[in-house]
């Protein structure tokens, strides 16, 4: 765990990172969101900021946004009242820590963060063979190309990888390809200079750098433009990146993991994905099973996900009720994993006793679908509910009702839609100008059942 105290360093908040260094985490500090956010541009990473409250955390977190990091921020205060620990909330923390610390409230918050990282709970015997295989490889420098529905545990099981990996206290750096725009994604792969281009206004060091020594995640590696693609294959090829706006290569030495929901083989075979690429990137392939042919782990993750989410709202534990196991189990998990957490979230937090019955169990009707085995039911529309409307009428309901069904995760929608998560962003974006509401991560139709 690599833990970013930003505060003053003699302040009292000085002592949750001697609490944190104690529980095992490096931790490192830096007096503002200005020397946190050049520690971390230059490729100092971390895996949790804790922040003091006095400071502009909206702001912060806003820079981390604008700059794509990826990186969860915890309030910390002394004698702040509620409204103040509200707007750090509102602003983006995760959560807020009352100051001075309490030894186990840290260790809490910290384990927190690590077991929403690296759980991976695998008791069906579809999974744990998959887990077999991959606690083979762990330990070798071997490429894996790690494959699945969206919603399965891909970044879970890299992780896990990573942390069973003779690199596992060097650091692990993830990036999406999916979500960051193709005219960026390079500077953030590989770094820029000062002045490479407008707007870079500081060196920026890149993934590849920030993950030397360690392990670096390329998820959903499908959707990289092919000019890129080009540039990945000479890095993983020499050993070796250049900064955008650099004079001179740089080495590298980095265990490479990528994720993808699509068939690579058919990418391949459509020209959208370099053949060399794939062959480079699948010395090993693991492929996680949908959450639909692993049953027996549904109520495994259930209960884990019940205990994660009693413990970070401060619940006293509960119990899932026969009723609500059976609704769970009976279901067929269409979002996999990802739909399960968030169905077992909203029952702990509409559960008001020590149990979460059946009907806090809120699934929409209809979510559930036939296993790939089985005959496909083909839904059709009467022309006559079609009749006078236009085909962008029609895409647009679609696109916009399905991203509600996903609680607004891009990647979930598109998968289901059948198009990339570039079209959908570009869709989307059309939608927003245009001054319709488009559903943010973690809304959607659902949530108000």
């Amino acid at each position: 765990m690599r833990l970013l105290i930003i505060g003053q360093a003699q302040g009292p908040i000085s002592a949750a990172g001697r609490i944190a260094h104690e529980r095992g985490a490096r931790v490192a500090y830096a007096s503002d969101a200005a020397g946190a956010l050049a520690a971390l541009r230059a490729g100092h990473g971390a895996d949790l900021a804790m922040m003091d409250v006095v400071l502009d955390i909206s702001g912060f977190i806003s820079s981390l946004a604008a700059e794509r990091i990826n990186l969860p921020v915890v309030a910390c205060g002394v004698d702040v009242d509620a409204g103040a620990a509200v707007r750090a909330i509102r602003a983006g923390a995760k959560e807020f820590v009352p100051l001075p610390p309490d030894a186990e409230l840290i260790a809490a918050v910290l384990e927190a963060v690590a077991a929403e990282n690296h759980a991976v709970i695998g008791r069906d015997p579809a999974m744990m063979s998959v887990m077999k295989l991959a606690g083979q490889v762990a330990a070798t420098d071997a490429t894996i190309l790690i494959t699945g529905e969206s919603g399965t545990g891909k970044e879970v099981m890299a992780r896990y990888i990573h942390l069973n990996s003779k690199r596992a206290s060097a650091p692990f750096i993830a990036i999406n390809c999916a979500a960051i725009p193709e005219n960026l994604l390079e500077s953030e792969l590989f770094g820029h200079e000062k002045g490479a281009f407008t707007g870079a206004t500081a060196r920026r060091i890149g993934k590849f750098e920030e993950a030397n020594g360690g392990t670096l995640l390329l998820d959903e590696v499908s959707e990289m433009a092919p000019l890129l693609q080009a540039k990945l294959l000479r890095a993983i090829q020499e050993r070796e990146i250049e900064r955008v706006g650099g004079s001179g290569p740089v080495k590298i030495n980095i265990r490479l993991l990528a994720t993808s929901n699509r068939n690579l083989e058919e990418e391949v075979r459509k020209g959208t994905f370099r053949e060399d690429l794939y062959y480079r990137l699948n010395v090993i392939n693991l492929c996680l099973p949908p959450l639909r042919d692993r049953p027996g782990d549904i109520l495994p993750l259930a209960e884990h996900f019940t205990r994660k989410y009693c413990e970070l709202n401060g619940f006293d534990p509960k119990d899932l009720e026969d009723g609500a196991i059976d609704k769970l189990v009976s279901h067929v998990w269409r979002g996999n994993i990802r739909e399960l957490e968030n169905t077992i979230y909203r029952g702990v937090l509409v559960s008001p006793g020590d149990s979460i019955p059946s009907e806090s169990i809120m699934i929409q009707q209809g979510a559930p679908m036939p296993k790939p085995s089985a005959p496909q039911a083909q839904a059709t529309l009467a022309a006559g509910d079609l009749v006078g409307r236009t085909v962008a009428d029609v895409e647009r309901d679609l696109i916009i009702g399905t991203l509600q069904h996903c609680f607004g995760n891009r990647t979930h929608a598109a998968n289901i839609l059948g198009i990339s998560i570039r079209t959908l962003r570009n869709k989307l974006k059309a939608y927003t100008e245009e001054g319709l509401e488009v559903p943010q991560p973690g809304e959607g139709a659902e949530a108000s059942a």
